[in-house]
């Protein structure tokens, strides 16, 4: 579909490039057709790692890390651009796993490990975020326990809904430490004795997983050194909702584009039903929404890259903004679609699907409002 408006409008040199690269990419290795592949083939990874390698090849992983651990420094910006695309697309990849919420994650240590640097630009191993433990996005609500044993550390719980959970090489678990009152992440290698990843079927075909952790036994450095550890998860994963947003911008902005396509080419009385004016006045007023959770969208990635301190607020904003567009926007296209709109063998169904996990996942929209009335003092 041709592409009106987009994230790019504010990027560099740089950025841009790297927008129009991942575009032509994404165009010719993962159209929507690939990700209805997936599905049908029921891939049990939820993506196909050679995609995923040929992305980690072209730089996207490394992309708004610091050059300072082979990052190429690119910004959120970069990256969000990146994440719309994936959204036009339906691009299924484990970009927001490994690269957005275990890399913020791991980057925050007080004492770096030489370990990981590489494993967040290589793309050899992949890390999962395992934080919640119901059906709802939760991440204060901890029952998932660390206790002392000896020099090292045991783990006990179970996590709901891990993104790319299925087949990561480790995950990053938070848990409340036994006697101290706090909450702490450890790096968990997947095949340690005690953790079990069974699979969760998604109404997108996407890779989410059921964590149980049974008596695992971990090293004393298993622990991430962090200043703050609740303050860095918040951090890390308000940088994983506006890139959900932003993914969302790109999937109702291409739904938008394929449904004023679509009415102008059905024609009703010898007229394309386009020239209706009620239907016009509908599609007039979810443009000015898409373009106003694109104003959110692009405000939470500079926040990010400008480490503004009202982040939190811009990240629940656009987040409850994209879950309230999605399920209005993806509604509407199906009613102006009439019965085609809800067939299998039309695209739209794969949009429709991928847009109600994206209003779930990392908080939905109470979640986020009552989240941002609260750091208002409402």
């Amino acid at each position: 579909m041709a592409q009106t408006a987009s994230l790019g409008f504010l990027l560099n040199e740089e950025q841009t490039m790297l927008r129009e690269s991942a575009l032509v990419f994404l165009s010719e290795q993962s159209p929507v057709s690939r990700q209805r592949a997936l599905r049908d083939s029921a891939a049990p990874l939820g993506f196909d790692p050679a995609l995923w390698q040929q992305v980690v090849a072209l730089g996207w992983p490394a992309a708004a890390l610091p050059e300072q651990v082979g990052g190429l420094e690119m910004g959120y910006a970069g990256l969000g651009a990146i994440f719309e695309l994936m959204g036009r697309h339906l691009a299924a990849l484990p970009l927001l796993s490994h690269s957005v919420l275990a890399a913020q994650l791991l980057l925050q240590e007080t004492t770096p490990s030489a370990d990981w640097q590489p494993l967040l630009t290589e793309g050899t191993q992949r890390v999962a975020l395992a934080i919640d433990e119901s059906q709802h996005h939760m991440p204060a609500v901890l029952r998932t326990r660390a206790s002392r044993q000896g020099d090292g550390w045991q783990l006990d719980g179970e996590k709901w809904f891990v993104i790319d959970g299925v087949g990561a090489d480790k995950l990053l678990v938070s848990a409340q430490v036994v006697g101290e009152d706090t909450t702490a992440l450890f790096l968990v290698d997947s095949p340690t004795p005690g953790v079990v990843v069974v699979p969760l079927h998604m109404a997108d075909s996407r890779n989410h997983a059921r964590v149980t952790l049974n008596a695992v036994q971990l090293p004393a450095n298993a622990r991430l050194a962090l200043a703050d550890p609740a303050a860095a998860l918040q951090q890390a994963l308000d940088c994983g909702r506006i890139c959900l947003a932003a993914e969302a911008y790109g999937l109702v902005r291409e739904v938008l584009e394929r449904t004023v396509a679509y009415l102008k080419e059905r024609v009703q009385f010898d007229v394309p039903i386009g020239s209706f004016q009620a239907l016009q006045h509908r599609l007039a007023r979810l443009y000015t929404e898409v373009e106003l959770l694109e104003s959110c969208v692009r405000a939470g990635l500079s926040a990010i890259d400008s480490q503004h301190p009202e982040l939190p607020l811009l990240a629940s904003l656009a987040k409850a903004r994209a879950n309230d567009l999605c399920e209005k926007l993806l509604n509407e296209a199906v009613q102006l679609h009439g019965g085609i709109g809800v067939t299998d063998e039309f695209d739209l169904g794969l949009f429709l699907k991928r847009a109600r996990v994206l209003q779930q996942s990392l908080g939905d929209s109470y979640y986020h409002r009552e989240r941002y009335a609260r750091l208002k003092g409402l």
